[in-house]
């Protein structure tokens, strides 16, 4: 009867936790989204605001005239279109975002109705469980139900650990695919500039184009790392703070696109990238050191609860 009902009330529990797991990371998207709808709403206004510029520009007038003669209104012309590409570039990085966290925040409405009355479960067992100890050995079943409680939480916890530790490896492969881009433009711009010819530059870009499409990826691998470690970081003493790492993407889509000819930039790019990579790293490295210790804490419990009922 113990080890039945024990079941259902680890079970229940799981089901409890998962379900502030999931409103927790809910608040949070909810939180990001009003950020990016605001951040689109600004680029937004931006990008109108260039776009006038460069038609103000293209158009046939006496400044423009003597702008042309003196050869500055080209430079300018190429400036203002530079910057409508980047803004359009931040936009569409902003509108992504968007579109996968209401993704996200739809998936978590769909688990959370699974859960729902996980709470209200718990109390109906907990109440039953009182009632079967009241009936036989009390002494026993306190401490069992003491044990399995423990228990529960920690394989609970651990699966936590598991989940944020694989959503660490994603973003931790995400960034080696953007650092092993940056590295082959980096190369193949060295030789651009010794006069490697349309090819070397080419080739470059492509590293690039597919760096961009990396870094995407690493920026929506990190902020699934970030929802994962709020939880963890609730029942552990870990501290991870990430949350300058969430802004990652900002350094390669705030304007820099439009510089990716110059050789420095790139090298820039390849840092932070790398810097990002060590970062989660290391993060990773704690989490699984949590893990092992918790691991250890569990055979603990598990061995003591064994010797109780066999002691029977």
């Amino acid at each position: 009867m113990y080890a039945e009902i024990n079941g259902k009330l680890i079970r229940v529990r799981g089901a409890i936790n998962k379900k502030l797991k999931w409103e927790k990371q809910l608040a949070d998207y909810h939180t990001e989204l009003i950020e990016v709808e605001n951040e689109i709403s600004r680029l937004e206004k931006e990008l109108i605001a260039e776009k006038k510029d460069v038609r103000r520009l293209e158009r046939i007038g006496i400044t423009n005239l003597i702008q042309t003669f003196f050869g500055s209104k080209h430079e300018k012309l190429r400036q203002e279109k530079q910057e409508v590409i980047a803004i359009q570039l931040q936009l569409e990085e902003a509108e992504k975002t968007k579109q996968e966290i209401n993704e996200s925040m739809n998936e978590l409405h769909n688990k959370l109705q699974e859960v729902m009355k996980a709470e209200q479960n718990y109390q109906f067992l907990l109440a039953e469980k009182e009632r079967i100890i009241k009936e036989r050995d009390a002494e026993f079943g306190n401490r069992l139900f003491e044990l399995n409680e423990n228990e529960g939480d920690l394989e609970a916890y651990m699966t936590e650990l598991d989940e944020a530790i694989e959503a660490g490896n994603k973003v931790k492969h995400a960034l080696s695919n953007v650092i092993e881009s940056l590295e082959s433009a980096e190369g193949w711009g060295t030789l651009d500039m010794f006069g490697g010819g349309m090819i070397s530059s080419m080739v470059k870009h492509d590293h690039i184009d597919k760096a961009t499409d990396y870094i995407h990826q690493a920026q929506t691998s990190m902020r699934n790392f970030q929802k994962e470690l709020l939880d963890v970081d609730d029942v552990s003493d870990l501290q991870i703070d990430i949350s300058g790492m969430l802004k990652f993407a900002d350094f390669f889509f705030d304007g820099f696109i439009v510089d990716w000819m110059v050789q420095g930039r790139i090298k820039d790019s390849l840092e932070q990238a790398r810097d990002q990579h060590a970062g989660v790293v290391t993060i990773i490295q704690k989490l699984e050191m949590t893990l092992e210790g918790k691991s250890k804490e569990l055979s603990v419990i598990q061995t003591e609860k064994k010797a109780l009922i066999e002691g029977l």
